[in-house]
């Protein structure tokens, strides 16, 4: 199995269950409220270790009380996170999610400590890059830490998984460096600069794979997902299952994706296993509350597909 490590975000949620969201200047009564951690790279880090990963997280905390239970939180789970950076002065990322009857969410995100994740503080772990085998990211640290990541791990021939997620344009540099390249809808739109009403599914990933990125994974919800590279092109549907929750659905696919790699299984076995653990996910409230474990995503799989293993 090869080694893997997620290099990204961490937060506290803040999560209030409510009928509908409220409209602009409207207070509503909650259903309920909860505290979880949270933050798209711990949640990628945390799936990618509970469905069978060998993980290292590396992420920025204030050595608040916050920060300092999550830190505690992560030894419990058994997720390596010593190589983090924990900061005086600066609150932990924080993020206020609400979710409604649908189990639709909305977030706000307060970064506090991840911004201090910073290319100089790379450059000083830079063995942990350089022991790895996958390197993953997402954008809820500072587009130039993830410049700096990509750079080390293109020289020295890591393989790198991207989640550009919150979406933003990508410098031509970063992209052409980018192994496995994982977006919805809004965020192809945005790097790709094409609609996908206007150019389909299909057309929009191929604009995507012409700006160099090697293999292109377009995650489309209920609909399943799309996989292209120059030797394949799949589809995977999504499973029908009841949502509760979406928040975290998305970064335990990622995770679940980066785990199924590292193990060396192809890219059929890899989305449907992917699939399978997003969709336990979106069952249960929370983001990390809700990522299942490798034996619970191969029993779903056994019970829905017949699945061997």
């Amino acid at each position: 199995m090869s080694k893997i490590v997620v290099i990204g975000s961490s937060n506290t949620d803040l999560i209030a269950k409510v009928k509908d969201f409220p409209k602009a200047g409207e207070t509503i009564k909650g259903v309920s409220y909860f505290q979880a951690m949270g933050g798209k790279g711990a949640n990628q880090a945390l799936a990618a270790h509970r469905l069978g990963g060998d993980v290292k997280f590396i992420t920025s905390l204030g050595k608040d009380a916050n920060g300092l239970n999550t830190l505690e939180y992560y030894k419990k789970e058994g997720l390596d996170a010593s190589s983090s950076l924990i900061v005086n002065n600066t609150p932990s990322g924080v993020a206020m999610i609400w979710v409604d009857g649908k189990g639709e969410n909305s977030i706000v995100i307060i970064s506090g400590a991840n911004e201090m994740l910073s290319s100089e503080y790379i450059h000083k772990i830079e063995k942990e890059i350089l022991e790895a085998d996958l390197i993953v990211l997402q954008m809820e640290i500072p587009y130039d830490t993830v410049k700096t990541v990509c750079d080390i791990a293109y020289e020295h021939n890591k393989q790198i998984l991207l989640n550009v997620a919150p979406a933003r344009k990508l410098d031509e540099d970063i992209i052409k460096k980018i192994d496995v390249l994982i977006v919805n809808e809004t965020e192809a739109e945005i790097i790709s600069g094409e609609i996908m009403e206007h150019i389909g599914e299909e057309g929009i990933v191929d604009k995507l794979l012409a700006l160099g990125i090697k293999t292109v994974v377009l995650t489309l919800g209920k609909r399943g997902c799309i996989l292209k590279n120059k030797q394949i092109y799949l589809r995977a549907p999504a499973f029908a299952v009841k949502t509760v929750d979406t928040t975290g659905a998305g970064d335990t696919f990622c995770g679940a994706l980066a785990a199924e790699l590292s193990k060396g299984h192809n890219w059929n076995e890899t989305l449907e296993f992917a699939s399978a653990a997003a969709a336990i996910c979106v069952t249960r409230m929370g983001a990390q509350p809700s990522i299942p474990t490798e034996t619970e995503v191969y029993d779903f799989l056994k019970k829905t597909v017949n699945y061997s293993f």
